[in-house]
């Protein structure tokens, strides 16, 4: 409307422009820092977010899917050089390259969601400007994308386990509910970054260091039984800890006859829960100004 057709309405409107209808697209006010009603209510979204990271995350590259698996095998390969030959880390009995692969197996899926989901909001404008839907949906659906990876790298651990002659026991049945632990503790973590990464953009730099010294403190290429036990608790606290523990049980128990402890589990389930809340309730309090400084 230019100025000749607003002087015009003025004029016959008595020197009084009437009010100009419009409308806000806010979330609703919700005292659950999960809202799980609305979220379902958006899951074709969330499908769609899903299948396009998938599609985008190998799109144009020469080795295509292959990259989830030449990252974990190359780092189980050189971690059986160093640690394994010259550095003669004990791995409790079991084959230090299948040691260090069923490590690696959950935290190259962990690491690589934190990665991503952290990136994520800053990687949507376009959608976060335009529209309103549960931000959440975001680096949740990156974190989902990254289970394709994970599931070609389990078909690796399975082929390793078949080399080894590794018998399978029924503890082989918790590795869905542990890789559902997985993924609620890279959502918790890559959600708050990603919301902290749109404010301060250092996160993005800072998120590839932080990891690194997260996996030396969780015991990937080392044994648990390294650590002394005046400090197994404070390593306990490592939510990580009691998952690649219960990883390695699950899938190499049948070797040296270890057991799940489910002390060490149920305390990274706890602590995992917690984090995941005090996260959710993080995420949905920055997220009504994401759409301004984005």
């Amino acid at each position: 409307m230019n100025s000749v057709e607003l002087a015009i309405k003025k004029e016959i409107s008595g020197g009084h422009l009437p009010a100009v209808p419009h409308l806000v697209i806010q979330p609703g006010i919700t005292r659950s820092p999960l809202n799980l009603r609305e979220l379902w209510r958006y899951r074709e979204l969330f499908y769609f977010l899903t299948w396009r990271d998938v599609k985008v995350r190998y799109k144009q590259t020469l080795l295509g899917a292959s990259w989830a698996i030449i990252q974990p095998l190359f780092s189980m390969l050189i971690f059986t050089l160093l640690f394994g030959k010259l550095a003669g880390m004990p791995s409790d009995d079991i084959p230090y390259p299948l040691f260090a692969f069923a490590g690696l197996l959950p935290w190259t899926f962990f690491a690589n969601a934190i990665t991503t989901s952290g990136n994520s909001m800053a990687g949507n404008v376009h959608l976060i400007t335009k529209v309103y839907f549960p931000r959440l949906i975001i680096p949740a659906s990156s974190v989902l994308a990254g289970l394709v990876d994970f599931a070609f790298a389990f078909g690796v651990m399975s082929i390793l386990l078949v080399i080894y002659k590794v018998p399978v026991g029924l503890n082989i049945l918790l590795i869905p509910l542990l890789a559902l632990l997985t993924s609620l503790l890279a959502l918790a973590i890559g959600s708050w970054l990603a919301a902290l990464n749109v404010r301060y953009r250092d996160i993005r730099y800072l998120v590839p260091f932080l990891i690194q010294l997260w996996m030396f403190a969780t015991p990937i290429i080392y044994p648990p039984s390294m650590i002394p036990e005046n400090f197994r608790l404070i390593h306990a606290l490592n939510p990580m800890t009691g998952i690649i523990e219960a990883y390695r049980v699950a899938l190499l128990g049948k070797v040296n006859g270890a057991q799940i402890n489910w002390m060490s589990l149920g305390l990274s389930t706890v602590l995992t829960l917690v984090i995941l809340i005090y996260a959710a309730y993080n995420f949905r309090r920055m997220e009504r100004t994401l759409a301004d400084i984005i």
